[in-house]
């Protein structure tokens, strides 16, 4: 390889599964195409390489044509979320395809955002200036289009849902991890210029729920967790709209008090022949410290809305797996049969993998349980995934 840091190349591409030893301080793969989940190709020869690529320009946003009746605008890229928080925050009427259709020979995919012209809170030249300012931040494009009829679903289907401005609180505090509650903080923040409100579970009995739509909980710690008197107060707010959205260990504080039942997979691992000084190591060999597994997605679930593939690639550090339901529509994400892409996972754990379900979603009175097994946003590197919970987020009422 002709580069000067070859090696540094070499690693940022690297997909490992074999490993001399068993033990790691931390997660044991780093490979970014997986973790930007960007399409690639492996080749052996630059033969066919292009030019050298000496500057990087930002994608330039847009919005193409002026409408008198709707403006579209697909959700693959990765800052559309930020787009639609400031139309929908700005009191304007937005809606999300759920279905793919054809208009003036584009075609556009499931989860495509439609903004009418008509009855907006701003008239028609003050609703395209304001999407130019979109575009611009957001870096994407916006088409404006003159008529409704389309191949496929037409724009004045009920196959576009309305989309709720959103207010979106988080549980930090004692128990709750503070990596995973900083990461979920930054992208709203600093990726999304999204507003979330940190709500401390020491003060958790006196705070007035009523104005959140979403509600997020990191994985917890130790023996804290959620106290008795904040999971009836979530459960009776859920019930009334809300959309409860947790992670990782938060699964068996769902199934234990009844907000979500799940069936894991649990191993039956017995130690023989193990002496009591080489414990830890046997132990410490069980321990998924973080690695790479590929899943199936549904593209026609919500969830999985911006996604142009039917396989994505998800981080793994823990050792929750969840049986799949026997309906195929509700396990819209799972684990292959063989998932293992990179990084290090026992033999015992990976059995335990393979068809599991990372991902499920659960109607509760008028609102949504909504759980992730694995991190989505991990160390704010793996962007691949964020849009996953940004799509509970915005698109949470429909799963």
């Amino acid at each position: 390889m002709d580069q000067k840091n070859y090696r540094l190349i070499k690693a940022m591409f690297e997909k490992r599964i074999t490993f001399t030893d068993s033990l790691f301080y931390d997660i044991s793969a780093w490979t970014f195409p997986l973790a930007f989940n960007v399409d690639y190709a492996e080749v052996s020869s630059l033969s066919n390489g292009g030019a050298v690529i000496e500057k990087l320009e930002r994608p330039q946003g847009a919005v193409i044509n002026k409408s008198s009746y709707a403006y579209l605008f697909e959700w693959h890229e990765y800052y559309t979320p930020k787009a639609l928080h400031k139309i929908v925050q700005k009191g304007l009427r937005a809606k999300v395809a759920k279905s793919p259709f054809t208009l003036n020979d584009v075609s556009y995919d499931y989860g495509t955002i439609m903004i009418p012209v008509q009855n907006q809170k701003l008239d028609a030249d003050a609703l395209y200036t304001f999407l130019q300012e979109v575009a611009r931040e957001s870096q994407i494009k916006i088409t404006g289009v003159n008529t409704g009829i389309t191949r496929g679903i037409d724009l004045g289907s009920n196959d576009f849902d309305p989309v709720k401005k959103q207010k979106v609180a988080i549980l930090v505090g004692s128990g709750i991890r503070a990596y995973d509650a900083g990461e979920i903080w930054h992208l709203f923040d600093t990726r999304y210029d999204m507003k979330i409100t940190k709500i401390d579970l020491k003060y958790f009995r006196s705070v007035d729920l009523s104005s959140y739509t979403d509600i997020i909980i990191p994985s917890t710690w130790g023996s804290s967790g959620i106290p008795k008197s904040a999971t009836e107060k979530l459960k009776n707010w859920v019930k009334q709209g809300g959309t409860l959205i947790g992670y990782r260990s938060i699964a068996n504080w769902l199934n234990s008090n009844e907000l979500m039942k799940l069936k894991f997979k649990k191993d039956s691992l017995v130690a023989k022949d193990i002496a009591y000084d080489e414990k830890n190591e046997y132990l410490g060999a069980q321990v998924t410290g973080g690695a790479i597994f590929e899943a199936k997605i549904d593209r026609s679930h919500p969830v999985n809305y911006g996604y142009k593939n039917t396989n994505l690639s998800l981080f793994r550090n823990s050792n929750i797996y969840i049986e799949p339901l026997k309906n195929s529509y509700d396990n819209p994400i799972q684990y292959t049969s063989d998932p293992l892409l990179s990084g290090y996972i026992s033999e015992e754990n990976l059995e335990l993998l393979k068809n599991s379900v990372p991902f499920r979603a659960k109607r509760m009175g008028k609102g949504r349980v909504i759980l992730f097994t694995d991190n989505t946003n991990f160390r704010a590197f793996w962007y691949g995934t964020n849009k996953l919970l940004m799509n509970a987020i915005f698109f949470g009422n429909m799963m």
